[in-house]
């Protein structure tokens, strides 16, 4: 029988060096493929893209597989960062992790690797799949402080029927282990943090060249001016680092928060202490994408509303008129909801799916 081929996406860290090694110790045929989504160089004049196809060409001589590198920046531009830059204008935090596996790994990478004459496609994130019932179901990982599933929230059945997830079965401390005893390159290789396209530049200078930025006035709720910011843009809901304003004369000594932002007006709404302001009750998303099918039009799971955050138990109502937008109902009231972000649901260790959080609320008020 005819080995079967998988195209490895390598990012050049430590996670897809062993995702490669696994599976050619499974007898695959395994080819490596670097992307390269980004070719702007970072303030000091250094690409990362660079050093990491480098330590890509390393380990994959090492494992003794052929490796290839495509450039997918202009898809990235199009179909990442673009929106990336609307939302922003919009007052929200987009999350482009979650877009560029949409629209990257699980597009233009996936339709690739199948031309080359791929079987299947694998990457390093940590997640399992199950296939039962003709469907794909998107599963956890074993390591809970690693499980990236936040991140394919978007990703559809046929982009899921030909993927493997090699180390989701694994946890991070036996990866690096594997990749130290193979003598990889990657083994102690930080891992990567962030948005890919900023790197190691300062986001606000980044940003800017797109966003331009326009000063404002930082106020309470009552309307008091306490400072100024440098764009409204930059800032999130909940942050209270950056702020500038920890000597305000007529404040109570507390940490300063951000509670909102007025886009129009141009104005930063603060608050001091963890005050109710922070906290609602439930949200509205949009653009929901159902991995495996609805469960009913009302139910009750766990959920994200970032990553690395503990599931939090809910209550979901599909909208009758439209199956993605949907009503998520918190059991304990919510810290710094943000806009732009994805609340992810889970049915115990099955991710469900994703949507862009658009609005969250207190009871008292829609």
């Amino acid at each position: 029988m005819d080995k079967k081929t998988v195209v490895v996406g390598m990012s050049g860290g430590v996670d897809s060096s062993v995702s490669a090694y696994l599976l050619k110790q499974q007898g695959y045929n395994v080819i490596g493929l670097f992307m390269n989504n980004w070719e702007e160089k970072d303030d000091t004049g250094h690409c990362t893209s660079e050093q990491d196809y480098e330590d890509v060409k390393r380990v994959c001589n090492k494992l003794q597989i052929p490796y290839y590198s495509i450039n997918f920046a202009k898809q990235y531009y199009e179909l990442v960062f673009k929106e990336f830059l609307e939302e922003y204008k919009k007052g929200r935090t987009p999350n482009p992790d979650v877009l560029c596996n949409r629209e990257i790994k699980f597009g233009p990478f996936l339709d690739y690797a199948l031309s080359l004459g791929a079987d299947y496609i694998a990457t390093g994130h940590y997640c399992q799949i199950d296939h039962k019932d003709g469907k794909c179901y998107l599963k956890k990982s074993i390591d809970a402080n690693k499980d990236q599933t936040y991140f394919l929230n978007q990703v559809s059945q046929e982009q899921l029927k030909n993927v493997l997830f090699p180390i989701g079965h694994l946890e991070k401390p036996e990866v690096r282990k594997i990749a130290t005893e193979l003598g990889l390159v990657t083994a102690d290789k930080k891992d990567s943090t962030g948005i890919c396209f900023i790197g190691e530049s300062n986001f606000k200078n980044f940003l800017n060249n797109y966003l331009p930025a326009k000063d404002g006035n930082i106020c309470t709720i009552d309307g008091k001016v306490v400072g100024r910011h440098t764009g409204v843009l930059y800032y999130t809901i909940g942050q209270r680092r950056g702020l500038n304003i920890g000597g305000y004369a007529g404040g109570n000594g507390e940490r300063w928060f951000v509670v909102s932002k007025d886009i129009e007006k141009n104005i930063l709404y603060v608050h001091q202490g963890e005050d109710d302001l922070l906290y609602t009750d439930y949200l509205i998303a949009e653009e929901f994408n159902w991995i495996s099918g609805i469960p009913s039009n009302e139910f009750e799971c766990t959920a994200k509303f970032r990553y690395r955050q503990p599931d939090q138990k809910v209550k979901v109502v599909v909208d009758k008129d439209d199956n993605k937008k949907i009503e998520v109902i918190f059991d304990e009231k919510q810290r710094a909801i943000t806009a732009g972000q994805y609340v992810v649901l889970y049915d115990n260790d099955i991710c469900l799916g994703g949507g862009k959080i658009i609005k969250a609320f207190k009871n008292d008020k829609k």
